[in-house]
């Protein structure tokens, strides 16, 4: 009895410092209203700000549950005829995506080094966000709701983003356990000292500098374009100038990416028949909406070329971060590590063109966004043009005062000297 008066209150033992499946679930269920917060209060501000007669408070908890679902790549439906609605908004997946690690990292600390059972929090949090994802379906079942949802593909796509999202989170908490596998590759060829993260490293600097690149592309078409005016003349009252400039601000990841792949070369399509890129663009009709009246010429112009500038910068910024790296491997190892990473980028950059583009109807607005195997495989062209040479060029400049042939030649000269001078 004095030993239990003497513990201190807070401290619990370990057979009592659980939390029950009920508590994971509803921290999943909590998860998932937070991100569906992101869109709502827009969504329902908006609505009280225009508070039109045939719209009603459900209407526009359906548009928020549609949106929600649509951040998450979940394919839509719209009006009578069930026209595709497959475009991602990418600022509301970056943001739920942010919100889910974020929630991963706090379960991984908390049950961190508990042993394998403790995976059952993980699953009940999951378990707790897809029932909040199937009320989401459940309320744009409607077929004659603004935005309607596909149960079956619905579901996958939110499942897929939270176990990924959260998958990651977890690992990133956990202190990223386990190592990168090694490539099945002689040592001739590939470094045996972990040549992966350094891969890793040129990859996200590339993504980082092409991205970077595209705003710049991006930002000249705005400069350039009539955007301003588009916007003038679809603003109405304050709520429909909310609403545009909310709707352009979401997409704006999906336009840097639009730019990225008119920088690299292929370009993308605006509609079935139409594609921009930098050797020339025809264009059809499409809708008045201020991103697309950045659009460039329909007769490409010299200028244009210079866009090629920003992926050949991003391939000299992976080339630099791997000659850095390279000073310890050889020329042949350099260059195949290079390679590798010009060749990983094809996959991403496929998934990147993918999550882009899409759909938001039918016939003409079919096709939207750049085509996914141009996306990819572009990239790794340009990776396997500048950054295999670069890497092994900015190797040269690293190791160029090392211990060489030359160096040992003025060693030997120095004491060959110094024994005459004796």
């Amino acid at each position: 009895m004095t030993q239990l008066m003497g513990r201190p209150i807070l401290g619990l033992p370990s057979e009592l410092d659980s939390r029950s499946p009920l508590a994971d679930l509803l921290a999943g269920v909590r998860t998932a209203l937070l991100t569906l917060s992101v869109v709502a209060v827009p969504v329902f501000g908006l609505w009280v700000l225009a508070p039109y007669g045939d719209d009603s408070a459900q209407g526009a908890a359906g548009t928020a549950f549609g949106l929600w679902l649509l951040g998450h790549g979940a394919p839509l439906a719209r009006g009578p005829e069930a026209a595709p609605v497959t475009i991602t908004p990418l600022l509301l997946t970056v943001v739920i995506s942010v919100l889910l690690v974020r929630a991963g990292r706090r379960l991984a600390r908390r049950a961190r080094g508990r042993g394998f059972v403790r995976w059952r929090s993980p699953l009940a949090m999951y378990a707790g966000y897809q029932l909040v994802a199937a009320a989401a379906v459940a309320q744009c079942a409607d077929p004659e709701a603004a935005l309607c949802s596909r149960a079956v593909p619905d579901l996958l796509a939110v499942a897929a983003l939270t176990a990924g999202t959260l998958g990651y989170g977890l690992w990133v908490g956990l202190g990223r356990p386990g190592q990168l596998p090694r490539l099945p590759l002689p040592e001739a060829l590939w470094p045996s000292d972990g040549a992966e993260p350094v891969a890793l490293r040129a990859l996200a600097g590339w993504g980082a500098a092409l991205l970077a690149g595209g705003g710049a592309v991006f930002l000249a078409a705005v400069l350039l374009g009539s955007a301003g005016q588009s916007a003038q003349r679809l603003g109405g009252d304050t709520a429909g100038w909310l609403g545009m400039l909310l709707a352009c601000l979401t997409l704006v990841p999906n336009a840097l990416l639009w730019s990225a792949g008119y920088a690299l070369g292929p370009g993308f399509t605006v509609g079935a028949g139409s594609h921009a890129g930098p050797l020339g663009t025809r264009l059809g009709a499409v809708p008045d909406f201020p991103l697309l009246a950045v659009l460039p010429e329909r007769r490409g112009a010299d200028w244009h070329l210079l866009v090629g500038v920003a992926p050949a910068a991003a391939a000299v910024v992976a080339a630099l971060l791997l000659g850095r790296a390279a000073t310890r491997w050889s020329i042949s190892q350099t260059a195949v590590v290079a390679a590798v990473t010009a060749l990983a980028a094809a996959p991403l950059g496929m998934l990147a063109g993918w999550s882009c583009g899409g759909a938001l109807g039918v016939r003409r607005m079919s096709e939207l966004g750049p085509v996914p195997w141009q996306f990819g495989l572009a990239q790794s062209a340009w990776l396997l043009a500048v950054a295999v040479p670069g890497a092994v060029l900015a190797r040269w400049w690293h190791t160029r005062g090392g211990p060489g042939p030359v160096v040992r030649v003025r060693a030997g000269a120095y004491r060959l000297v110094c024994r005459l001078a004796a």
